[in-house]
């Protein structure tokens, strides 16, 4: 069969850069491919000539998405329609978070108008969690995987290729059989149990990379995005960990390994990022990972994401020696009643002494932050701005609290009376995404009111913006990349272009 996989367009909307490509509907593609069917990806929110950086900024063009997702005119809703017409697709499947579902509700409508017999599969987490909410709202969607998708979706393709004939007359007698995926029988939505999750990663095909529209308009870092493991271990409240469970499946080193030598290979690439949970959960793993590289002479930087009680200095120096350059870490918040909340697990001893070490080290760093979390005050955002300043991370983000399904503190914004359990089709139109679940788009939080949360929002933004623009800040990133510009000159003039549009 042929298969269009999207990812759909959202950053590009409002000119904003995104980086990498999408992996996982690159794991599905090989998946696909290998069992014969044809396969294109189609990463409708490919930007790579973009300016804008500031994503603190980036609910301030959220009405521009939904203005123009909505109107036909628009260069990149034609260029989807002009999309499947070129390719033809029996199915399309279409990856979902959340802040992208009207987006994604777009792609399925537009697929039925370009025909109405395609099938349109929907997958990603917001899928995963709100697959009955998805049917409900809308017949442009025919089914929805839920969890991890390579085996699901290739025994559901499998199934819409055969012949009627083979299946007894009824495709739905073989979509009950199908473990992981929702659909409707008539008037009736079934969700069937979810199917187990692969735990040999190995068996899994490296991503498709090759079958990308607009291959050549990726950097090689873009091509650099890997995946080590899946799952993690902890339960912070503002992540969907239900969708992965707390076990963290790992793939074999040497296979690892064997993909970074052939993306290096085929596309240049030197500066890879690890897309893992927690990095370092495994801190033997990391260590053997580390000599690995050293002992085979791969010369490449790295970066990845971890958490600041899970590191220590002799990790961090080998971490370093085999190509480290980069560490993100979540801090969230100043106030230790709101980290709490947040089931963080961490201290404040814990995320200075992290501190310490990052720069002892000589890693750069970015700290990621939050705010406008189901009780929180002035004083507590006013602490997470103190704690920024104590901390000097080489770079820090900031973000408003989205209300995301499959998280404890959705059920906390629940209980508090600020976030619905559902929303309308209408209401991912009308909605920024920022808002998406808010019972009252005025009432983001339950300890102050709506305008002085604005103002204290916009003061912490530009704080955040202010102290990024340091002269200090942008030398330890320029340092932190030096090697990745010295080979590839491109990827330094096309951060000097976006850091400038950025400022």
């Amino acid at each position: 069969m042929k298969i269009l996989l999207v990812d759909p367009p959202f950053y590009r909307f409002f000119n904003y850069f995104n980086r990498y490509f999408p992996l996982g509907l690159s794991y599905l593609s090989s998946t696909l491919k290998k069992a014969g069917h044809q396969v294109t990806i189609y990463d409708a929110d490919c930007n790579k000539n973009s300016k804008g950086m500031d994503y603190t900024r980036l609910p301030e063009k959220y009405r521009i998405y939904l203005k123009e997702l909505r109107n036909p005119e628009n260069p990149i809703i034609k260029e989807i329609s002009e999309i499947f017409v070129k390719y033809q697709p029996d199915i399309v499947g279409v990856t979902v978070m959340t802040p992208k579902a009207a987006s994604a509700f777009t792609i399925a409508s537009l697929a039925k108008k370009y025909n109405k017999n395609c099938y349109v599969v929907f997958g990603g987490p917001h899928a995963a969690l709100k697959a009955e909410e998805i049917l409900k709202n809308t017949k442009d969607v025919d089914f929805v995987v839920n969890g991890e998708g390579e085996a699901v979706l290739l025994e559901l393709v499998n199934t819409l290729n055969l012949p009627p004939t083979l299946i007894g007359g009824s495709r739905n007698n073989s979509f009950g059989t199908i473990p992981g995926i929702s659909y409707r029988d008539g008037d009736k939505i079934v969700c069937n149990n979810t199917k187990k999750f692969i735990d040999n990663l190995d068996s899994l095909p490296f991503p498709d990379r090759e079958t990308l529209l607009g291959l050549d308009t990726y950097t090689s870092e873009d091509m650099g995005l890997l995946m080590g493991s899946r799952g993690c271990p902890y339960s912070c409240s503002y992540c969907a960990t239900q969708i992965w469970t707390r076990k963290v499946r790992y793939r074999s080193l040497t296979n690892i390994v064997e993909e970074i030598k052939y993306v290096h290979q085929r596309y240049g690439t030197r500066q890879f990022t690890f897309k893992d949970d927690s990095f370092t959960v495994n801190r033997k793993r990391v260590m053997e990972f580390c000599n690995m590289l050293m002992n085979e002479g791969i010369k490449i930087n790295w970066d990845c994401n971890t958490r600041v009680d899970l590191v220590d200095p002799e990790l961090l120096r080998t971490m370093k020696k085999a190509g480290c350059n980069s560490i993100k870490v979540g801090i969230e918040s100043g106030s230790e009643r709101i980290l709490k909340l947040m089931d963080k697990g961490i201290t404040f001893e814990r995320i200075q002494e992290a501190a310490r070490l990052f720069r002892e080290a000589g890693i750069h760093w970015t700290a990621y932050f939050m705010m406008g979390i189901p009780t929180e005050t002035k004083e507590d955002v006013k602490n997470t701005l103190e704690l920024l300043y104590k901390i000097k991370p080489s770079f820090a983000s900031i973000g408003v609290y989205e209300p995301f399904p499959g998280t404890r503190l959705f059920d906390v914004g629940v209980e508090h009376g600020l976030v619905n359990k559902e929303m309308s089709y209408e209401d991912f139109f009308t909605r920024i995404p920022s808002d998406y679940y808010l019972k009252d788009v005025n009432r983001r939080v339950d300890t102050m009111d709506f305008g002085d949360f604005v103002t204290l929002e916009n003061e912490v933004k530009d704080a955040f913006h202010n102290y990024n623009k340091g002269v200090m800040r942008i030398f330890e990133r320029a340092k932190a990349r030096s090697s990745v510009y010295l080979h590839n000159p491109r990827i330094f003039f096309s951060d000097i272009e976006k850091f400038l549009g950025w400022v």
